[in-house]
């Protein structure tokens, strides 16, 4: 069976040079730093609520010294992600909620990944700050209700 059809013969050769394209790196490196560096912004910012489930069958000594080898203080959160609420909730583990730009949820993936995996079972929740709409809410129906 020949692979080799016309298509790819031309195909083949077009993503090496795109690959190989000396500009290519420098701008997949700048597109890096740039997202490592965004700050959080009302057009581009998402919360995330980070659930660490504790590993109930080992005892928290050994957890903190897990946490502690894998420098997850040290790495989580990346800088410049805000941290909006840390609670320890009984029978769960530790509940975080974070603010950051859409472009940084990897970088907050991996910091999880690499260093809490192993002490925390992980789950992860896109959430939204609801506050001023449900305020705006409430004013409209005060505002309706005092003016009759």
């Amino acid at each position: 069976m020949n692979l080799r059809t016309p298509l790819t013969s031309l195909l083949i050769p077009a993503l090496l040079a795109i690959a190989l394209w000396p500009g290519a790196a420098t701008a997949n490196a700048d597109a890096a730093s740039t997202a490592k560096n965004a700050a959080a912004t009302p057009d581009n910012a998402v919360m995330l609520t980070v659930f660490l489930k504790h590993d109930q069958s080992r005892p928290l000594s050994a957890l903190k010294a897990q946490l502690a080898k894998q420098e997850f203080h040290k790495a989580f959160p990346p800088a410049g992600v805000e941290v909006v609420s840390w609670n320890i909730t009984m029978g769960i583990g530790q509940v975080i909620v974070l603010r950051l730009p859409a472009s940084r949820l990897a970088e907050v993936n991996l910091a999880i990944e690499n260093t809490a995996w192993g002490v925390y079972n992980t789950q992860f929740f896109p959430t939204y700050d609801f506050m001023p709409i449900a305020q705006a809410e409430q004013n409209k129906v005060r505002q309706a209700s005092t003016a009759q």
